[in-house]
């Protein structure tokens, strides 16, 4: 996979992206109620409902696998010549938010999750189990790929094991836990954060994609934070 540039984040006001997001919220999506018991905040949404495709479209890669619904609300993201994903098309916070989900990986032995998501105008990808089955980190950090920069690090991923993946965006911070382990720490502020040019970029803003890997994923839920 060669080194190409990146897309320059443009540091755009947070609250201003927010306020848009939440005024252009759809309705198809179910709240799932937090905070305390009598004063529920409708702050957390679950993104993939397990039964549809609803809010979701599949990936035009080139030589991509089969996308499919299994049983237990499993989205399965079968293997291909290389890339397969969907993209989410709702509109979205693209700041002070946090991203949880399950993945796992099934058949292959490469990336069988780049979650891309939103740093406001912009997006960045986390990778776990990239070039060949154990690179973890983000993509892209000031031109570097998530095998490079300092996010990068090497994982051992059992075949058909669950992991539970968290994703936090805040102003000037990306931060992101494996089973509640803290895998990434970066401060963005003054960094060039970006895309990998390539088919990639259709996933943004917000998307699942795997390598030559069947991977699938479930519970994947969005929460708006102050």
């Amino acid at each position: 996979m060669s080194k190409t540039p990146f897309v320059v984040i443009v540091c755009a006001a947070a609250l201003c992206a927010g306020l848009a997001w939440s005024a252009e919220e759809p309705q198809a999506r179910a709240p799932v109620a937090s905070g305390s018991a009598g004063a529920a905040v409708q702050d957390r949404f679950l993104l993939f409902d397990g039964k549809t495709l609803s809010g979701w479209r599949e990936v035009d890669f080139s030589r991509h696998g089969q996308v499919r619904i299994k049983a237990g609300g499993v989205l399965e993201l079968g293997a291909g010549a290389a890339m397969t994903g969907v993209v989410y098309t709702h509109p979205l916070p693209r700041m002070n938010y946090e991203l949880t989900l399950e993945v796992r990986r099934t058949q292959g032995s490469d990336f069988f999750c780049g979650l891309t998501f939103p740093v406001l105008t912009n997006s960045c990808t986390l990778i776990l189990g990239g070039w060949g089955g154990g690179v973890t980190g983000l993509s892209s950090i000031d031109h570097q790929d998530a095998s490079d920069n300092e996010t990068s690090t090497l994982r051992e991923y059992a075949q058909n094991q669950w992991y539970a993946v968290r994703v936090r965006v805040t102003p000037g911070r990306i931060e992101a836990w494996l089973d509640g382990q803290s895998i990434v720490d970066v401060k963005t502020e003054g960094r060039r954060l970006g895309m990998r040019m390539g088919e990639i970029e259709l996933c943004v803003p917000l998307g699942v994609a795997t390598w030559e890997t069947t991977g699938e994923l479930r519970n994947f839920r969005l929460r708006k934070m102050d």
